[in-house]
C-alpha cells in the first residue's frame, strides 16, 4: 500500500511493525496530534477558512470526518480535497477526473499526492500517509491525522463560527460513548482489518470470533433501543456506521468477515439505513467506490480485478421509528 521512508515514497513498503510475531495485524498510530481549538490555546485557532481536510469516499477513517462536515455544517468553513477511488502508485491521489466529479482535486497547495502534505510538514517524515488529514493553511502543516481526534474538534470547536450546535459527545453520555466505541474500534471498525490483513490462521479467526461476537452483542443491544447509547444520535453510531456500510462489500467477501453480512442482522441493517436517511448522510457514502478501493489493495486482491456488481441498497426503509423518541 506504500509508505514514506525518509521522506521518500516507496510504494512497494509497508511498515514492518503492522504484523506482529503470530501474524495479527496491528494498526500504527497516527501521527500528527495537535489540535484545533475554538480559544485558540492549543497554537491552532478555529477559524473560518483556515483549515483544508484531505480525504477518500473509500476510507472509513474518513467517513467519519465527512459525515461531521456534513452534520455540522462546515462546509463554508473547511475546504475539502477528495481523492479519486482505487489505490494509486503513490498512493491517495488528488486530480480532476471526469471518471469521478465527485471527488475533488487539491485547490489549496495542488498536492497531486496525499504524501506530498507529510513530507512538506516534516522533509524526513516516515510511515503511513493516511486520510483523513487535517492541514493548516496558515502554518502550511499538518495538525493532525487521527480521525477519532479530528471529529471531535468538528464537533465541538467551531460552534462559535456558525456551525450546527448539536453536540455527538454530550458530557453526560461521554463514559459510556467511550465504552461503546473501545469496544466497538477494537472487534468492529479494526476488527475487519485484523481479519483481512492476518498472516496466520489463528490470528485470522481469533479477529473473526471477536468481530462477530461484537456484531452479535450490537444486534441484541438495537433490538431494545433505536441508537447505540438510547434515543439519541451521538458518536458511538457516527463511529460505527461506516464499517457498516462497507460490510457487505468488501469486508464480507474480501475480508473473509464471511459468517453474516448486514443483511442478515435485521436490527443492523434497519439501524443502518435510519443513519443513512439523516440529512447529508446518503451523499457520504458511495459504496461502488467501495468495491473499486478495497478490491485494488494488492495484499488481499493479487489478481486486482474489480468486482462488477455493488449489491447494497441503503435506501429501503426503516423500522427504527417504532422506539419512543
Amino acid at each position: 500500500m506504500g509508505m514514506l521512508i525518509d521522506g521518500k515514497w516507496r510504494g512497494d513498503e509497508d511498515p514492518p511493525v503492522e504484523i506482529g510475531k503470530a501474524g495479527n495485524f496491528q494498526r500504527v498510530e497516527s501521527a500528527f496530534r495537535d489540535r484545533i481549538t475554538a480559544d485558540g490555546s492549543s497554537g491552532f485557532k478555529a477559524e473560518a477558512g483556515r483549515y483544508h481536510l484531505y480525504v477518500a469516499y473509500t476510507c472509513p477513517w474518513a467517513h467519519r470526518t465527512q459525515i461531521y462536515l456534513a452534520l455540522k455544517k462546515l462546509a463554508g468553513l473547511i475546504s475539502v480535497a477528495i481523492a479519486v477511488p482505487g489505490l494509486r502508485e503513490e498512493g491517495w491521489t488528488f486530480e480532476d477526473n471526469p471518471a469521478f466529479p465527485d471527488c475533488s482535486p487539491d485547490r489549496v497547495n495542488g498536492f497531486r499526492y496525499l504524501h506530498q502534505a507529510y513530507t512538506a510538514s516534516d522533509p524526513h517524515y516516515t510511515g503511513k500517509v493516511t486520510v483523513p488529514t487535517l492541514w493548516d493553511k496558515k502554518t502550511g502543516r499538518i495538525v493532525n491525522n487521527e480521525s477519532s481526534e479530528i471529529i471531535r474538534m468538528l464537533n465541538a470547536e467551531f460552534d462559535s463560527l456558525g456551525a450546527d450546535p448539536t453536540d455527538y459527545y454530550p458530557m453526560p453520555l461521554r463514559s459510556e460513548i467511550d465504552r461503546i466505541n473501545a469496544e466497538v474500534y477494537a472487534n468492529v471498525n479494526n476488527g475487519v482489518y485484523r481479519c483481512g490483513f492476518a498472516r496466520s490462521q489463528a490470528a485470522y479467526e481469533e479477529a473473526y470470533d471477536a468481530l462477530f461476537a461484537t456484531l452479535d452483542k450490537l444486534e441484541a443491544r438495537l433490538a431494545r433501543q433505536r441508537y447505540l447509547i438510547g434515543h439519541r444520535i451521538t458518536e458511538a453510531d457516527w463511529r460505527l456506521f461506516p464499517t457498516l456500510v462497507r460490510f457487505d462489500v468488501a469486508y464480507f467477501s474480501l475480508f473473509k468477515c464471511n459468517r453474516n453480512r448486514i443483511a442478515d442482522y435485521p436490527n443492523l441493517l434497519n439501524y443502518m439505513r435510519d443513519l443513512y436517511a439523516v440529512p447529508g448522510v446518503a451523499a457520504t457514502v458511495k459504496p461502488r467506490y467501495y468495491v473499486m478501493g478495497y478490491y485494488s489493495i494488492r495484499r488481499v486482491n493479487p489478481t486486482g480485478i474489480i468486482p462488477k456488481g455493488t449489491p447494497v441498497d441503503y435506501r429501503q426503509p426503516h423500522d427504527r421509528a417504532r422506539f419512543a423518541a
